[in-house]
């Protein structure tokens, strides 16, 4: 091996690099310094999110995770943030599914400063009545404006098909009348239920001494404690179509038809992981959105957009297939995106195609991991799912292995074009 390629994985995250800790009370910790920059990226989860919320109360972790930083014991709304700009720092937290997530970015000097902040917004948090009624009031008028967008509507119908009975159905920041329902003390109460160390993960990148880095952490964190912290539940395994279902959402006025249609996807630890990943990025996103855009948008001039996503985490995913059509057109774009599809899961893809997208995923990691942030959510991602510390010192070669037939094979599993879930939001 010769030395530039020895400089190159030596560059990488790697175990050799990252150091990781975890402390009395449960916090996983990881730090990668970088000198190159006075700048720390600092991102992390708490095991809380949408998957604990009451039906008839959705979108009581997303109020939850909005509402930290609006005042604590120690500080009020206006404080917080004039702390955080006098620093010249960013912070800020945000509910998924299944976890929150926080953020924030400092030069290296403030690193006791913003972890103080951070700490005693996720371990003081009050909800003040005033800033809840502000911020309840917001979501409403969001949720209305999501009522009237073509895209958003058909992405949650979509989800209602191919989620039918599971908690991946539900949308994290809920309904208007489940929002309506939510007081103030439902958030305290949320907060004492799901907000602890244990299941927590803080990632710290840039110019840190990491032992000084594990030291603050502990110093803001350590002795955090609540053992009443409910532990994740199991997450359920969905049921795949044994049909194609399709359902339409009227939004009168829009000259727009949003389309989303496809099928399930397994989850993060799925040995076709990888080989998916590949084979999606020549269906519907490389170039000129591969095959689908290629297809539909190129050569027919049908969709204003039109490509295929595949999201993959913890529990079933979704490949989708996405286009913005004008109405006239959307029965014809439905039946080529169709036609894609069966085609894609008839015959392995060209060994063009292959080597295209092998080249793309190869190329992109650099740029993943060229900034701080870029770093932090990578290894945020490397310890959310096991992956091990090693991970990119191994990803050429998990890529490289991928086949044509392999991708034949995977997607048959996935994609039935007898079996879409198809949705379908517009005039």
């Amino acid at each position: 091996m010769n030395a530039s390629i020895l400089h190159h994985l030596d560059a990488l995250p790697s175990a050799k690099n990252i150091t990781r800790v975890v402390t009395a009370n449960g916090i996983t910790v990881l730090i990668r310094q970088n000198f190159n920059s006075p700048t720390l990226s600092i991102k992390g989860y708490v095991m809380s999110g949408s998957i604990f919320d009451p039906d008839d109360k959705l979108g009581l972790s997303y109020l939850t995770a909005s509402g930290l930083m609006t005042g604590t014991t120690q500080r009020d709304f206006q404080s917080i943030y004039n702390e955080i700009e006098s620093i010249g720092a960013s912070m800020g937290f945000s509910s998924g599914t299944l976890t929150t997530s926080f953020s924030a970015h400092c030069l290296s000097e403030d690193l006791a400063s913003i972890l103080q902040l951070m700490a005693d917004s996720l371990r003081n948090p009050v909800f003040p009545k005033k800033e809840f009624n502000r911020q309840k009031n917001q979501m409403l008028t969001a949720l209305k404006i999501r009522s009237q967008d073509t895209s958003e509507m058909a992405a949650l119908l979509f989800d209602e098909i191919i989620y039918a009975g599971h908690p991946y159905q539900r949308p994290d920041e809920g309904y208007e009348e489940t929002i309506q329902a939510i007081k103030r003390e439902d958030l305290a109460e949320f907060y004492q239920s799901h907000y602890g160390p244990r299941g927590m993960v803080i990632v710290i990148v840039g110019a840190v001494d990491p032992t000084a880095a594990v030291d603050a952490i502990k110093q803001a964190l350590g002795d955090w404690e609540n053992p009443h912290q409910a532990f994740m539940p199991e997450i359920p395994p969905a049921t795949a179509l044994l049909e194609t279902i399709r359902k339409n959402h009227s939004i009168p006025g829009k000259s727009q038809v949003d389309l989303v249609m496809g099928g399930l996807a397994p989850d993060r630890y799925s040995p076709d992981y990888q080989t998916l990943r590949v084979g999606n990025n020549i269906l519907g996103e490389f170039g000129m959105m591969g095959r689908i855009g290629q297809r539909v948008r190129e050569e027919s001039g049908l969709a204003y957009y039109a490509y295929s996503s595949l999201s993959i985490s913890l529990g079933p995913g979704a490949w989708e297939l996405i286009a913005g059509v004008n109405p006239k057109n959307l029965e014809q774009c439905i039946d080529l995106m169709t036609d894609e599809v069966r085609k894609f899961v008839s015959e392995p893809v060209t060994e063009d195609e292959l080597a295209d997208s092998k080249s793309y995923f190869l190329g992109r990691m650099p740029l993943l991991l060229e900034s701080n942030s870029g770093v932090a959510i990578s290894l945020l991602n490397i310890e959310h799912f096991n992956l091990g510390l090693d991970y990119f010192l191994h990803y050429p070669e998990l890529v490289q292995a991928v086949t044509a037939e392999e991708i034949l094979q995977a997607s048959r599993k996935y994609l039935d074009p007898d079996r879409l879930a198809i949705a379908v939001s517009g005039p």
